[in-house]
């Protein structure tokens, strides 16, 4: 099977794909950017669900570069999966934590069936734009260099070519 890898700029609470990618603050409860945007657009089904795993699995948080799954509410999708990116620093190379929550979207994506998965670009917030590209470009994901608004600005969609 041929991936193919779509650059957009825009809302991701407005992509239609099987999955949509969360850059998700490691609490899993909502937060500011994209976390937020996510949580308002989708609804009180996306936050019941993030309740229970932190209730099931999760009671200190996500860990960063890790990747869960969540109904998607009333967003465009069928899931949501929340990814918590690493804080960029200018002294540690982070870039394997993001390369990580790629892969470890993508993975969970592949494991729900998901042929379409949105991403937005993962802790890209105060990071330089060249740093902000490696990781994903390490990872797999198609967010590369593209920066946002609240509702995630440049994204990318993967799906079968």
């Amino acid at each position: 099977m041929t991936a193919r890898i779509t650059l957009v700029q825009g809302d991701i609470t407005d992509q239609h794909a099987d999955a949509l990618v969360n850059a998700a603050n490691s609490s899993l409860l909502g937060g500011g950017g994209v976390d937020g945007a996510i949580h308002r657009r989708g609804g009180p089904d996306i936050l019941a669900d993030c309740r229970r795993l932190r209730a099931a699995h999760y009671g200190k948080g996500l860990p960063t570069g890790q990747a869960v799954a969540t109904t998607a509410g009333r967003l465009h999708a069928d899931h949501v999966i929340h990814t918590v990116g690493p804080v960029w620093s200018p002294t540690e190379d982070r870039s394997a934590l993001l390369a990580s929550c790629y892969r470890e979207s993508l993975r969970v994506a592949a494991g729900l069936g998901a042929r379409t998965v949105a991403f937005p670009a993962i802790s890209t917030g105060g990071v330089p734009l060249a740093a902000g590209g490696r990781g994903a470009d390490r990872g797999g994901g198609g967010a590369g260099r593209l920066g946002g608004g609240p509702g995630g600005g440049g994204l990318g969609r993967g799906g079968p070519g």
